[in-house]
């Protein structure tokens, strides 16, 4: 029975959830009793076993995959009277990390079947002030780096690689975290793993690693563990630098999740092919396409509706039924911040016919089947 006007009394399926476990719990406590709560030794513990795991040389950990993209704006020196392509379908902080050097963004289209960023749409944008492509893997799925690469070539142009939906995912082979100059992570809740909050960024190149450290920390180049160790006080500020730490004791949470990490993609991509299974021959709703030179890790699980479909009445409907239905994302240039900037309806016309189409499901580990055949048969009843 209803327990509110239009709504019905069962339990609530978000679109995203953590998983905390004993052992998750058990590191945290050893951290909390350890005598470290920052910058203690399981900072650079969680970079290396990230990194490691990606395949990459050097992890630098940070408070969320924003600060992430901003140490990876500075590290590759985004400034002032320069522009950072991204893709106009991601979210806010893909952009504003540009904002914050000083950059202009420019948005660039994307695929209609994929949303993720088109390098036709790119190789229109670029000019002589092009200083970094954005690389978003929107959803869970790596953009395509071989053809931004050859944009860039010889070009003075970077690829940061906003991997926040993807780690695990690969592309012809390779991993995300190798993808880009420099690689962002995201460890928010509703990511693969979390640290509650938290991010990272991964590169080979150990000049722009260690920059991002002092970045990260004031830029300060020492820490209070290093000059512990060192039995020295003084300290220089040698850059403006941010406050970009993680904490010692999130980290200890990103290593016990970290030993899941794998089995977490492998059950997100056991349950978009439930999904693409249940939803087959639907009219009203299509699956994105992933691309088959690459796998999806599928962090969400979008789907379009068919233009004839009103979106925001589906979304209501499914709400009604306990179905944690979300939007993934309104196109960047179009927030009122970016409007009050100049940025005009136009710019990007695939993502914008796009973002009035998409609706994002449940999508999470800990997921049944029975889970997947309430979602769609709610969408069914939804979108008709």
């Amino acid at each position: 029975m209803p327990d509110r006007e239009g709504a019905i009394d069962v339990p609530f399926l978000p679109y995203g959830k953590q998983e905390i476990a004993d052992a998750d719990i058990k590191a945290v406590v050893e951290a909390l009793c350890s005598g470290w709560l920052t910058t203690g030794p399981r900072v650079s513990e969680f970079e290396k076993a990230f990194a490691g795991h990606c395949d990459a040389k050097e992890g630098v950990a940070v408070n969320s995959g924003t600060a992430a993209l901003h140490c990876a704006m500075r590290a590759i020196g985004v400034g002032a009277g320069q522009e950072v392509i991204v893709p106009a379908i991601t979210f806010a902080a893909s952009a504003n990390a540009a904002v914050y050097e000083g950059a202009t963004p420019v948005f660039a289209d994307v695929e209609s079947d994929t949303l993720l960023i088109d390098p036709a749409s790119v190789a229109t944008k670029i000019t002589t002030r092009t200083r970094a492509i954005v690389a978003v893997d929107y959803a869970g799925q790596p953009a395509d780096y071989d053809a931004l690469r050859e944009l860039a070539k010889d070009r003075g142009i970077a690829i940061i690689a906003d991997a926040c939906h993807a780690p695990g995912a690969l592309y012809k082979g390779r991993k995300t975290g190798t993808l880009g100059d420099v690689s962002c992570f995201s460890f928010h809740p509703v990511k693969h793993l979390t640290t509650c909050e938290g991010g990272m960024a991964l590169t080979d190149d150990v000049a722009m690693a260690a920059h991002m450290r002092v970045f990260r920390n004031h830029g300060i180049a020492s820490d209070h563990r290093s000059r512990e160790a060192a039995g020295a006080h003084a300290y220089d500020m040698a850059e403006l630098g941010y406050n970009y730490r993680l904490p010692d004791v999130q980290c200890a949470l990103g290593l016990a999740q970290l030993t899941r990490l794998s089995s977490w993609v492998a059950a997100r991509q056991r349950i978009a092919a439930l999904y693409d299974d249940a939803l087959a021959g639907m009219a009203e709703a299509t699956p994105l396409k992933t691309h088959k030179d690459r796998t999806n890790a599928h962090h969400l699980y979008v789907v379009k509706l068919a233009e004839h479909v009103d979106r925001d009445r589906v979304f209501a409907r499914l709400r009604a039924e306990g179905i944690g239905a979300n939007v993934h994302y309104a196109p960047v240039h179009l927030h009122s911040y970016y409007q009050k900037r100049g940025y005009k309806r136009g710019l990007a016309p695939v993502a914008e016919a796009v973002s009035r189409q998409v609706l994002t499901l449940p999508m999470f580990p800990a997921m049944t089947e029975a889970d997947v055949n309430r979602v769609v048969a709610a969408l069914h009843r939804a979108a008709v």
